[in-house]
C-alpha cells in the first residue's frame, strides 16, 4: 500500500495559503508532501509563484511532515551549488525529512535569466552534472568542480543534514526515466504508467522509491469543477513538449481555445463521487508506485480535505490500496 501526500501548487496560491493547506493536509491524515517549485505560474488566471525555500522553511515550522520539491530544475535559472544549500537547509530545518526532487524544467521558468533554453539531451547532461556537484557539496566538504556546464571554486556547505539529501529524478520518457534508474535516489512521473516504473526498476532503480502525482477538483456540482480545471489548468491537457519550450503564460492562454470542457470532462477526476477518486489513486497503486500525491485544483480547499480525510483515504485504506 503506498503513501498518500498531499501535492502544493505554488502557481495556484501564495505562501500563507500554502503553509495553510499543509496543516490541513497533515490533519486529514496525508502522510508528506510535495511541493511545486515555479518562476511563473502556468497561466495568469493561476496568479501566484512564490519562492518555494522561503515557503518550505515557513512549512518546516508548521508540520512534521516529510516535504520534496516536485520538481527543481538545477541547471539554469539557479546554480546547482545554490539549489544544493538551500536543500540542505530544508533537510535539517525538517530533521532529514527532505527529499530533492530534480528535472530539466521548462523554458517557463528557467529562460529568465537570459539564457538560451537548450535542447532536451543537453538538459540531460546538465541535469546529471548538477545531481554531481549537488552531491559532493552535501558531504560537507570543500568542492572545487570544472565541468562541462558547471564551474564551482572553493565551495563548503557547513549547514548540512546528518544524512546527505536523496535526489529524486523526475521523468516521463524513456531517456529520463533511464537517467533516473542511473543515478536517482528515486523516480517521479505524473502518470500511473506500470511500463515506465518497471523500466527503472530494471534499469537499475531496483527498490528506490517511485512518486506519482495527480490532480483533482472535488466540488459538490461536477460541472462547475470542471469549468474550474479548464480555467485553471488547461495547460495539463496540451500534448508533447510544449510545456517544456512555450516561454510565458501568455503562451500558454493563447492555447487554451484547443482544451475543451469535454476535455477535461473525459481525462480529469472533478466531482464528489468517492469511486471516481480513489480510483485514479489506486491506480498508481497498481502500477508499482510507493508514493502518491494528490492535489486539489481551486478554492476549496477545505472541503477537499474533509472529503479525503472522511471518504477518500479511509476507503483506500479498506480496499488495500
Amino acid at each position: 500500500m503506498p503513501e498518500y501526500g498531499y501535492f502544493l501548487a505554488s502557481e495556484e496560491f501564495g505562501p500563507a495559503d500554502l503553509v495553510e493547506q499543509a496543516r490541513m493536509a497533515e490533519q486529514a491524515g496525508f502522510q508528506s508532501l510535495w511541493i511545486s517549485d515555479h518562476y511563473h505560474p502556468w497561466n495568469d488566471a493561476q496568479g501566484q509563484s512564490p519562492f518555494v525555500w522561503s515557503v518550505i522553511g515557513a512549512i518546516s515550522e508548521a508540520v512534521s511532515l516529510p516535504v520534496e520539491t516536485a520538481v527543481t530544475c538545477p541547471t539554469v535559472r539557479i546554480h546547482p551549488a545554490v539549489v544544493a544549500q538551500a536543500a540542505a537547509t530544508s533537510a535539517v530545518m525538517t530533521n532529514g525529512r527532505f527529499r530533492l526532487g530534480v528535472g530539466t524544467g521548462e523554458a517557463l521558468n528557467e529562460h529568465v535569466v537570459g539564457h538560451t533554453w537548450p535542447p532536451a539531451s543537453v538538459r540531460m547532461e546538465m541535469l546529471e552534472e548538477a545531481i554531481q556537484v549537488m552531491r559532493r557539496l552535501f558531504s560537507g566538504e570543500e568542492v572545487s568542480h570544472y565541468g562541462t556546464h558547471y564551474k564551482v571554486e572553493n565551495a563548503r556547505l557547513y549547514t548540512v543534514p546528518d544524512e546527505p539529501v536523496p535526489i529524486d529524478i523526475s521523468g516521463f520518457g524513456p531517456a529520463a526515466t533511464a537517467l533516473a534508474a542511473r543515478v536517482g535516489d528515486g523516480y517521479i512521473t505524473m502518470m500511473p504508467d506500470e511500463a515506465l516504473v518497471e523500466n527503472f526498476r530494471k534499469g537499475g532503480g531496483g527498490g528506490k522509491p517511485v512518486s506519482g502525482g495527480t490532480k483533482v477538483c472535488y466540488g459538490t456540482d461536477r460541472d462547475e469543477a470542471v469549468r474550474t480545471v479548464r480555467r485553471l489548468w488547461s495547460n495539463q491537457l496540451l500534448p508533447g513538449e510544449m510545456g517544456q519550450i512555450l516561454p510565458s503564460p501568455k503562451h500558454f492562454e493563447q492555447l487554451e481555445p484547443l482544451i475543451t470542457e469535454e476535455m477535461v470532462s473525459e481525462q480529469s477526476v472533478c466531482g464528489d463521487d468517492v469511486d471516481e477518486h480513489v480510483a485514479a489513486l489506486a491506480a498508481f497503486d497498481e502500477s508499482g508506485f510507493d508514493r502518491v500525491y494528490v492535489n486539489q485544483i481551486g478554492p476549496d480547499q477545505r472541503g477537499f480535505f474533509d472529503f479525503y480525510r472522511t471518504k477518500v483515504l479511509p476507503q483506500l485504506q479498506q480496499a488495500g490500496h
